[in-house]
């Protein structure tokens, strides 16, 4: 059964840095694409970062500049790096892994930042 863990949620003032990380059981890292959603208080999940199984990255607009997604296949995670935290960027971070055949989501992690 694949697994998704995400941590390094934290509270943070503005202007300052996270760094978030997806674990996964097994190696289903090493073969599938790989994302980075969130959902903010009464808002609908959307979109912050995704690499493809080749590596390729793909960032909502609002974070362009400003996050840095990463992989490492041989550690079976992957990682979020955040800087200019914004309190918009306040919300649940949730991990995705897609496959051809399913797609996995990790329980969340609280991002929350002060202004």
């Amino acid at each position: 059964q694949v697994q998704l863990v995400e941590s390094g949620g934290d509270l943070v003032q503005a202007g300052g840095s996270l760094r978030l990380t997806c674990a996964a059981s097994g190696n289903i890292i090493s073969f599938a694409d790989m994302g980075w959603y969130r959902q903010a208080p009464g808002k609908e999940r959307e979109m912050v970062a995704t690499i493809t199984y080749g590596g390729s990255t793909n960032y909502a607009n609002s974070v362009k500049g400003r996050f840095i997604i990463s992989r490492d296949n041989v550690q079976n995670t992957m990682s979020l790096q955040m800087d200019t935290l914004k309190p918009e960027d306040t919300a649940v971070y949730y991990c995705k892994a897609a496959t051809t055949w399913h797609d996995y989501w990790g329980r969340g992690t609280q991002v929350t930042v002060s202004s």
